[in-house]
């Protein structure tokens, strides 16, 4: 706790006064562009990844980046409410022009379920991950799978009805992209197939 103390400290004593017209400006407008859905993993950070300023990015993070389908969600699967209204309020009321399902290097979420690992003393994780389920219907080495997974969470993005209707409209744009944390580089991956190209090293 002493190190987020010692954060805070400087951040109101030095960062905050360098920013002070942006933070007055951000009192009274929030205008995100980007809707940003990574995952909960510490070593993962969007804003730093992607050089924005407070107020530029609208980030929902969740273990493994995964997106609940809608009928998911009607059905009572659970877990997945927040992160609903979290991308209806982003896409509907915001009206972001992009969102990225960013996944990453190093996955626990995805690790877990290429390995199949027992999961029967985390039965919140396990139940989480059923979400992912589209992308570990075949057992995949860990690499493959943390991108099938972005693929697989860009369709779940799409059946939102807030999305759905953007997507519609061409007022929204899926991306998908996995970051190394070793390099620092970024893949793109393809919605429908799941195929990669490098974006940024």
């Amino acid at each position: 706790m002493q190190d987020l103390t010692e954060g805070l400290a400087h951040f109101q004593q030095d960062v905050f006064p360098a920013k002070a017209e942006l933070f007055a400006r951000l009192a009274h407008t929030h205008r995100p562009q980007t809707l940003f859905i990574g995952c909960s993993d510490a070593r993962v950070v969007p804003e730093l990844i992607t050089q924005r300023e407070p107020g530029e990015l609208f980030v929902i993070r969740t273990a493994g980046n995964l997106v609940p389908a809608h009928a998911s969600l009607a059905e009572g699967a659970g877990g997945g409410d927040g992160v609903a209204a979290s991308i209806e309020y982003a896409v509907a009321v915001l009206g972001v022009d992009d969102i990225v399902v960013c996944g990453h290097s190093a996955c626990g979420a995805m690790t877990a379920l290429a390995a199949g690992q027992d999961l029967a003393e985390l039965p919140a994780v396990a139940r989480w991950l059923r979400h992912a389920a589209p992308a570990a219907s075949s057992r995949h080495e860990t690499g493959v799978l943390i991108r099938a997974n972005v693929a697989a969470q860009l369709a779940n993005l799409a059946t939102h009805p807030a999305v759905a209707r953007a997507l519609a409209a061409g007022t929204v744009t899926l991306h998908g992209w996995v970051y190394d944390i070793p390099t620092g580089a970024v893949e793109r991956i393809a919605p429908a197939t799941g195929r990669s190209a490098v974006l940024a090293a």
